[in-house]
């Protein structure tokens, strides 16, 4: 379907219509979508527009916002679908006519550095990269990874849908040739200083960090640069490396760098919910490794707890908790440092009162998470509170969300789930989905209260308040039209070095209506407490206060040794360049077109 197609074709030059076009076999980058949406969106007389890659999950998407056309429903998941909702027909196609035009205005934006076409190519340009970066879609990903590996790369493997044999094959390769694969669905990583795939800027220091989760590791990093503390390396793992198919092989690996590694005095380990044998494992290897260690395992359960023995060993709570054991627990210097504080214009910010002062009647919870290790703590921090808490992403003999694009009573949703990222960015870089569902959210009579999190860093998107706020501001609005009060919780997770100036995110979404906490499970106590009454006093305290640069350790500038290689989205290597990394950026494309099976030929042919 070359020619754009009114969805109405009654639809004439005055009349609204929605107005699609296919290009088969068009591979973009995800960022680049979401800029050609906009871009689209913002022409005269849109009002609504969808570029996406046409996956299964894009189009119900698109049909959740009311976009997808007769037509599209034919597209497969490597056709770029363009689609604009109009004031009129000619509107329509003349914003789809521009279309050619706003791409290759995005094209002419990028940097003028020549740009390899393979890993090969990339590898002799750089060669002192140790690192290659995998953010193309999943189907591809498993390939690249290869590639990296036969090179004597260490792999960061941020795609998600990546098949778990193929999870299992590249990480017992990597440890056959001594390397490390962090992934797949590995969103942030710190390596040497420098913060990989979405990675919060945080002072050196002597924690080191394992995670099976992203968000969960930025939250402890986060909560330790609060506290005064530094990080030495952090490990990304994926979600699955914990689990009974893996068997924490990267985990391991990754206990084995920091065991060995001098700067690195205390270790922290968390998981999104792992599977017991095998953390049981990586407890014992953590025992025996000579240094204090932090674990987190989210609903590892209490007597699970005590059957460990090791006096090395501690077990946190919740994430916060988790930072203030290890900065605690390094040396007397440091915690000296940490207990020393200055004023702070984060402390007052981030005070909230009560949210209501009684529980909300009949009313449901519905959390918009980015994270998806912060939606599982907030899925045990709030079962015992809010009964039949569902989710796409529930906790092991938890409910499940029958759609996860429709809330069902208390209802904790992780937008950065594979439903939700098939074709498109996820929701740390692009606000749309989130902000289409809050709309979504206010409208629904049932909804008590919204909760969200704002997660800050390179990588992540430049300014996410500004997108969020307004669309708080008008939920609140909408709820208040009738007669209807509806907080709003928002937690940012964030340092005062992160690109998008913490106290600035703070004061828009407070001055949108929202009650905002920088600390995770404060807001969660807060939430439990607005629903039920429950809650133990620490849902109102204020976040701790930020040392003075004086204070401070080592500020963690960039290694000029460090350098990797990116293969996919444009945003990664911008950040790399952004904290003095050196970086070369793959031009890559899909093989043979996005043809399966001829790609998969040409794999045989090789």
């Amino acid at each position: 379907m070359d020619d754009p197609s009114a969805q109405d074709g009654e639809a004439g030059a005055g009349a609204p219509a929605t107005l699609a076009e296919l290009r088969a076999g068009s591979y973009y980058d995800s960022v680049v979508l979401m800029l050609l949406q906009r871009a689209l969106a913002a022409l005269p007389g849109i009002l609504d527009a969808g570029v996406v890659m046409g996956t299964p999950a894009n189009k119900e998407l698109l049909a959740q916002s009311d976009l997808l056309t007769e037509d599209l429903q034919a597209a497969a998941p490597e056709d770029l679908v363009l689609v604009v909702k109009a004031e009129s027909e000619t509107a329509g196609r003349a914003a789809l006519a521009r279309v050619d035009e706003l791409l290759a205005a995005r094209r002419s934006q990028q940097t003028g550095a020549y740009r390899p076409k393979s890993l090969g190519s990339a590898s002799r340009m750089l060669p002192e990269a140790e690192w290659v970066l995998v953010s193309v879609p999943g189907r591809y990903a498993a390939a690249i990874a290869r590639d990296a590996l036969n090179l004597g790369k260490n792999v960061f493997l941020y795609s998600d849908n990546v098949t778990l044999e193929d999870e299992i094959s590249l990480k017992v390769t990597a440890a056959q040739k001594g390397l490390l694969v962090m992934g797949p669905d590995c969103g942030t990583a710190r390596i040497d200083g420098v913060g990989l795939g979405f990675a919060n800027r945080v002072r050196r220091g002597s924690i080191g960090i394992v995670g099976a989760s992203g968000t969960g590791l930025q939250a402890i990093m986060v909560g330790i640069h609060r506290l005064g503390g530094g990080v030495s390396q952090a490990f990304g793992t994926g979600g699955r490396d914990l689990s009974d198919g893996v068997q924490a092989v990267s985990a391991k690996q990754a206990l084995g760098r920091l065991k060995d590694d001098p700067q690195t005095e205390v270790i922290v380990i968390v998981s999104k919910p792992p599977a017991k044998p095998v953390a049981q494992e990586l407890i014992t290897e953590a025992a025996s490794c000579g240094k204090s260690v932090v674990i987190n395992f989210i609903g590892y359960c209490s007597t699970q707890k005590k059957e460990v023995t090791a006096a090395n060993i501690q077990f946190a709570g919740t994430l916060d908790e988790a930072a203030e054991l290890a900065v605690n627990l390094t040396k007397s210097s440091d915690r000296n440092r940490c207990t020393e504080k200055s004023p702070s214009s984060s402390q007052s910010i981030t005070e909230a009162p009560q949210i209501v002062p009684s529980p909300l009647p009949q009313l449901h919870l519905r959390a918009l998470y980015s994270g998806g290790t912060l939606a599982n703590e907030a899925l045990y921090l709030l079962q015992d509170s809010l009964p039949s808490l569902r989710s796409n992403g529930p906790l092991p003999g938890g409910l499940i969300l029958d759609n996860p694009h429709r809330s069902q009573g208390h209802t904790v949703v992780d937008l950065g789930g594979d439903a939700f990222t098939v074709g498109r960015l996820h929701p740390m870089l692009d606000n749309d989905l989130r902000v289409r569902r809050l709309l979504q959210e206010a409208q629904d009579p049932e909804t008590g209260l919204i909760l969200l999190d704002v997660v800050l860093g390179d990588g992540a998107h430049e300014d996410p308040a500004s997108e969020l706020a307004p669309a708080i501001e008008e939920a609140i609005a909408a709820a208040a039209r009738v007669g209807k009060t509806l907080p709003v919780v928002a937690v940012v997770i964030g340092t005062d070095r992160d690109p998008q100036g913490l106290d600035r995110q703070i004061e828009l979404l407070k001055g949108a209506g929202a009650y905002v906490y920088t600390r995770h499970d404060d807001a969660l106590y807060a939430v439990a407490h607005a629903f039920s009454g429950a809650g133990d006093g620490r849902a109102y305290r204020s976040s701790q206060q930020e040392p003075s640069p004086s204070q401070a350790s080592e500020d963690g500038r960039i290694s000029s040794a460090f350098a990797a290689i990116n293969v996919g989205l444009d945003s990664f290597t911008d950040s790399l360049r952004n904290q003095n990394a050196e970086v070369v950026h793959v031009d890559w494309r899909p093989p043979a077109g996005g043809d399966e099976r001829l790609a998969n030929l040409l794999t045989r042919l090789r």
